[in-house]
């Protein structure tokens, strides 16, 4: 490894100075130099790095296009071949978490060293924890100097192959993985000691950590159905008759939205479920079962509901892990959000 090392920077469309959602479907480029906050990355790494480039991409359009934007970041580092990859810090951005986690999953594909920073409860840490190094960060980006100065320390340390200590004491999130290890004292005092302080109201660190499940808040009620246009979206696999855009039975990789502005519900020959849980056979013979276009025409006709949202959202729920739904599903709700849906029926199965 050369003296210096050389470093490359992923940020999204708002830090490189681009715009903010108007501007979040800028495609992948690369600036040369460091940018933005990668500035700030450049005085943290001092002369022990070099940003010798920055890779910039828009939010929407690292996920509406993933598979072009990870084909472009993977074309940009066998050109620059970096030593050290860092992205973000994205602090509580889900969309631009998912891009950073991403981008540093690809580096470590290509035998590049790569870290990030974010939010622990950032969707990027439930998709990546276990294989990519994340510092964890507060939600504000007003703690940018802090979390770079933190992504740089680690970022230079394993650029350069030092072997990592436990994640409290390097101050990454750990990756849940269990080593072999020698204690001073037997597991018995230790569990006592630990009960004792509890019991006595005064602090103590549990050597096995506990993670709770996390727990979504039902949004408000819709103040005024009359007035609202309703979505539909159904995790039951529901595809035109064919699958034309070849979804997959199970663990998809992306939802679909289609249109049913024209359409009074959905007919048997014209659609389909594609989907590994269920048997399917319903669904074919009634595409109303697991998208109610139907039923949502009467109310709309009754003038129950103000309107239904131009395009439903499909895709087939069944084994997909929490990380890869959350991602999916912030996809469906940015696409409702931007179609100024009021509310949304989800039919699962």
């Amino acid at each position: 490894m050369p003296q210096s090392i050389r470093a490359l920077h992923y940020i999204n469309q708002f830090f490189a100075g681009i715009g903010g959602e108007n501007m979040a479907s800028t495609p992948v480029e690369m600036r040369p130099g460091p940018v933005g906050p990668g500035r700030l990355l450049q005085q943290s790494l001092g002369s022990a790095a070099t940003v010798q480039a920055t890779i910039v991409c828009g939010d929407n359009f690292f996920h509406d296009e993933r598979e072009q934007a990870c084909a472009r970041v993977r074309e940009i580092l066998r050109e620059v071949k970096p030593d050290l990859v860092v992205a973000g810090p994205a602090f509580e951005a889900g969309r631009y978490g998912v891009a950073c986690t991403e981008v540093c999953a690809i580096a470590r594909a290509e035998g590049i060293a790569a870290v990030t920073a974010m939010h622990p409860e950032n969707p990027g840490v439930l998709l990546h924890r276990r294989d990519v190094i994340i510092v964890p960060t507060g939600k504000s980006p007003v703690e940018m100097p802090a979390a770079v100065q933190r992504l740089a320390a680690l970022g230079l340390k394993v650029a350069r192959q030092e072997k990592l200590g436990p994640a409290e004491a390097e101050g990454y999130l750990p990756h849940g993985i269990r080593r072999m290890g020698r204690r001073e004292r037997p597991g018995y005092e230790r569990t006592v000691e630990m009960l004792l302080a509890k019991l006595a109201g005064k602090p103590f660190q549990s050597e096995v950590p506990y993670q709770a499940p996390d727990a979504v808040s039902p949004a408000a009620p819709v103040k005024d159905l009359r007035k609202a246009a309703i979505a539909l979206v159904t995790t039951g696999g529901l595809v035109p008759k064919g699958n034309p855009e070849g979804q997959l039975s199970g663990n998809p990789k992306h939802f679909y939205g289609y249109s049913v502005e024209r359409l009074e519900r959905m007919r048997p020959g014209e659609w389909e479920a594609y989907h590994a849980g269920y048997f399917t056979h319903i669904v074919d013979a009634n595409p109303d079962y697991v998208l109610p276009l139907g039923l949502l025409r009467e109310l709309e006709a009754a003038g129950l509901i103000g309107g239904i949202s131009p395009k439903a959202y499909t895709l087939p729920g069944v084994s997909t892990p929490v990380a890869q739904s959350q991602r999916l599903g912030l996809g469906i709700a940015e696409a409702l959000r931007k179609a100024n849906a009021g509310g949304c029926i989800l039919v699962s199965t």
